[in-house]
């Protein structure tokens, strides 16, 4: 784990080294194949626009719904350490109250 608030960039490629080499090999090989005259496995741009911005959309609900889970629980969180002060607090005076006679 990197407890640091800045990356350097050899950090970054050191951490994704493993990714960078499979998706350069992944995209290499179709890029070459449609160079050699395979055009028939190109894709037209706008299906794959419209996935990408229902996947946007999709991951921007689900991003919302659990801030406001989070934020929900950090409330009710709150709620219960208020109520725990104030019943130690009333305890607390009860309980060291000299009675007088």
């Amino acid at each position: 784990m990197h407890a640091g608030k800045k990356f350097r960039a050899m950090e970054f490629v050191v951490w994704t080294k493993r990714s960078i080499l499979c998706l350069t090999i992944l995209s290499t090989i179709p890029t070459v194949l449609y160079y050699l005259g395979w055009k028939f496995i190109s894709f037209p741009w706008q299906p794959i626009a419209i996935m990408g911005t229902a996947v946007a959309f999709i991951v921007g609900f689900k991003n919302n719904a659990s801030y406001s889970r989070l934020w929900e629980a950090r409330q009710i969180y709150g709620a219960i350490i208020n109520e725990s002060r104030s019943f130690g607090y009333i305890l607390r005076d009860s309980l060291s109250q000299k009675k007088y006679r």
